[in-house]
């Protein structure tokens, strides 16, 4: 039977606290300097401050995604619960996460194009980026026999992990209203943005990565941990190992049926002759 964790209970508990404290901590610091330190965008205004959830919602999003494809290639090479259930506990979050940040693009959008939605490159690919992993989260809860649902599911994991450059790339290979990236750009040595902006930006990114990790520590186990879907083995195959039946228990007996009934009388034994 295959062990789900190699670290005591206790500790993993522990690991998780510290992990949430630093993500509370790293939230909070976000927080301040998006809303308040980092002054407004001299075009965009205050609509610009989506950018402090829209950037690290796509960046989480590309992150999960990056793991689902790693840990579904593990399955393949190697099998195991516990790759399995951090390809979907990744899965799971990266999907929210895109969610995310089509909803703040598309606020940002609203303010800065005029409108809530257009069939830009970058749009269309994250669209269909979050429609792939939504079908690779049915194709998981699809019926079937575990392990091999388990394989199917990493095929997928793999080969959806390529609208993800895709989608990175789109605002530079093709003809879009999307703005570049501020930060991965390969041709600028330097992030073209105020400082305190910069600082507010990564900070927000830590923040969410830092919460991402811990969303998984506590996922995984709970997935790892949760009832096998194994069915179980037919009695012919558990081999001369397997208990013998329990033997039945005797039917109970009541005391009246130890009585035996007297034989009757025949008629006129007991007359005088």
């Amino acid at each position: 039977m295959e062990r789900s964790h190699d670290t005591p209970r206790p500790v993993r508990a522990h690991r998780r606290t510290r992990l949430g404290a630093v993500a509370v901590t790293t939230a909070v610091a976000a927080t301040v300097l998006s809303l308040v330190a980092a002054p407004p965008d001299a075009i965009q205004g205050q609509a610009q401050r989506l950018m402090y959830v829209h950037v690290p919602a796509a960046w989480t999003a590309f992150l999960m995604f990056f793991v689902v494809a790693a840990a579904s290639a593990m399955v393949l090479t190697r099998g195991g619960r516990r790759w399995d259930a951090l390809a979907r506990a990744c899965a799971e979050l990266g999907v929210g996460m895109t969610a995310l940040a089509i909803a703040e693009g598309s606020m940002w959008g609203h303010s800065a194009w005029g409108t809530w939605w257009t069939w830009d490159p970058r749009l269309v690919t994250t669209a269909l980026m979050l429609v792939l992993y939504a079908g690779y989260l049915a194709v998981r809860g699809l019926p079937g026999e575990p392990v091999r649902r388990a394989r199917r599911s990493a095929v997928l994991g793999l080969a959806a992990f390529a609208v993800v450059p895709l989608v990175h790339f789109s605002v530079l290979w093709f003809r879009t209203i999307h703005q570049p990236p501020t930060l991965l750009r390969p041709e600028v040595s330097a992030p073209p943005i105020e400082p305190l902006m910069l600082a507010a930006l990564l900070t927000s990114v830590l923040a969410f990565t830092t919460t991402a990790l811990w969303f998984v520590r506590r996922r995984v186990p709970a997935l790892v941990d949760g009832p096998a879907e194994m069915p179980a083995a037919p009695v012919a195959e558990r081999g001369r190992d397997a208990a013998p039946p329990a033997p039945a228990a005797p039917a109970a007996v009541s005391p009246a049926a130890d009585v035996v009934p007297a034989a009757p009388v025949p008629a006129g034994a007991g007359e005088p002759t």
